[in-house]
């Protein structure tokens, strides 16, 4: 595999933040494409999810972004809210050894005032959905005259989703000469369609399209009562964490209750949650306070979560493509994972995709820990304070530890958004450090806590 020191003209300081975030060498997708990127070549790429592709777009967009114009050059368009702030993440990782460059997404969820006043300071790079950036073009919040790139990611998903029309007319406010990047898991004829219309003579790119079996172990048990064979699974596979898709929130919220009346800890996430509670159920499944995440397809694509262990579909899916995506977050970056499907007699037609290729299991054959539970030793701290008051992580750790005399080995993962800041606690110590800190400053002011 290349190294990103073949990138052209890469900075010592870029290649140092990036070994400083665990990336030494590029995967097949960024070796492909960020060169061809950088020299202003348009792109249509498939590549799954998890094969690197933020990188591939998002290190050619900090590196060629002028710092000094503080008018948006880079826009990239996410079909969700989740996978929108997954992006800005790592960006902002990359972008950490530029000076005075600004990541802003825009989705729904969020105030439009606020997002509006945030574009009239100045921002670099944007990130957000079609319809929130559709709604600020159409209260010229928002200018695109300056865009240098426009980046379209999980283009599939966002056709799919019916947003066509919204993405061609959001293209026809850029100027004319710009470079569009087309990422797509699948290549069905609407997308076609779309890059016939955007895209100027692209390089077309196609890498890590199929699934790999060895990666990814795909079960499928039969059963006439799904809940009581869900125990049962958990029970007998026993994984550190598990990611269970529903295909309705009614059946999501439903689930969620059960599981947590049989001890185990879980956390759901549909679309009728607001964005703050989505981010806190994503957070707190990564951070491993909670061990099962109960979803509907609103997480199947931009839920970028390592070592998840197990995928449920506790429901079948409609289509091949959704289950495809669903199973796609295990077995991601290389590790193995397994993805088990229930059905029931009924369901034989409708799943004939997946009994082709999945090894069909069999109840009896399961060891069953009948006293085992997913349970956390982590309990989620939040803190009413994020970036907007520059909290940062080493200003949270040495409290916790120096002030307070916390273990660090007691600390999990700090997740600091704008203005929240989450930190998954032993939950041993969960109590003694919400208390020290109704006394206890960090940087010199309290901040109001609470255990999420």
């Amino acid at each position: 595999m290349a190294t990103f020191n073949t990138i052209t003209d890469i900075s010592p300081e870029l290649l140092e933040v990036l070994t400083d975030n665990g990336f030494k060498t590029m995967s097949e997708i960024q070796e492909k494409s960020i060169n061809d990127i950088l020299e202003g070549r348009d792109v249509l790429a498939q590549s799954k999810t998890g094969s690197g592709k933020t990188l591939a777009f998002g290190i050619p967009a900090v590196m060629s972004t002028n710092t000094n114009n503080f008018k948006p050059q880079t826009i990239i368009i996410t079909p969700t809210r989740e996978l929108a702030d997954q992006i800005a993440v790592e960006l902002r990782k990359v972008a950490s050894y530029k000076a005075n460059l600004k990541i802003l997404t825009l989705y729904g969820g969020v105030p439009l005032r606020a997002q509006a006043e945030s574009i009239a300071k100045g921002a670099h790079i944007l990130i957000g959905t079609p319809g929130r950036i559709q709604d600020h073009l159409a209260k010229e919040t928002l200018v695109l005259d300056s865009i240098k790139t426009l980046v379209l990611d999980e283009a599939d998903r966002m056709l799919d989703m019916g947003f066509y029309d919204e993405i061609v007319k959001i293209g026809s406010n850029m100027p004319r000469g710009k470079q569009t990047l087309l990422f797509s898991a699948t290549f069905p004829e609407n997308i076609e369609k779309l890059a016939k219309a955007l895209l100027n003579q692209p390089l077309t790119i196609k890498v890590d399209t199929i699934l790999e079996s060895t990666k990814i172990n795909e079960i499928v048990y039969e059963t006439s009562d799904k809940e009581k064979t869900l125990e049962t699974l958990i029970k007998a596979y026993k994984p550190e964490s598990l990611l269970i898709f529903c295909n309705t929130k009614v059946q999501v919220i439903s689930l969620t209750q059960s599981l947590l009346k049989s001890g185990h800890a879980t956390i759901d996430i549909h679309g009728d949650l607001d964005q703050r509670d989505r981010n806190e159920s994503v957070i707190a499944f990564s951070n491993g306070s909670k061990r099962i995440l109960v979803a509907t397809d609103v997480a199947s694509r931009g839920l970028d979560i390592k070592d998840i262990s197990l995928v449920i579909n506790y429901d079948l899916p409609f289509e091949q493509e959704v289950y495809t995506h669903r199973i796609g977050r295990t077995g991601r970056a290389g590790a193995t994972g397994t993805a088990i499907s229930l059905f029931s007699p009924k369901d034989s037609e409708k799943c004939s995709y997946v009994l082709k290729k999945a090894k069909k299991g069999q109840m009896k054959e399961l060891r069953v820990d009948a006293k085992f539970k997913m349970i956390s030793d982590y309990d989620t701290l939040c803190l009413h304070g994020g970036k907007k008051t520059k909290l940062r992580a080493g200003d949270i750790l040495g409290t916790l530890c120096k002030e307070i005399g916390i273990d660090n080995t007691m600390i999990g993962k700090i997740n600091i958004t704008e203005t929240k800041s989450y930190i998954a606690l032993h939950h041993t110590v969960a109590d003694k450090v919400l208390n020290a800190l109704k006394k206890v400053k960090i940087k010199k002011k309290k901040y109001m806590a609470w255990i999420l």
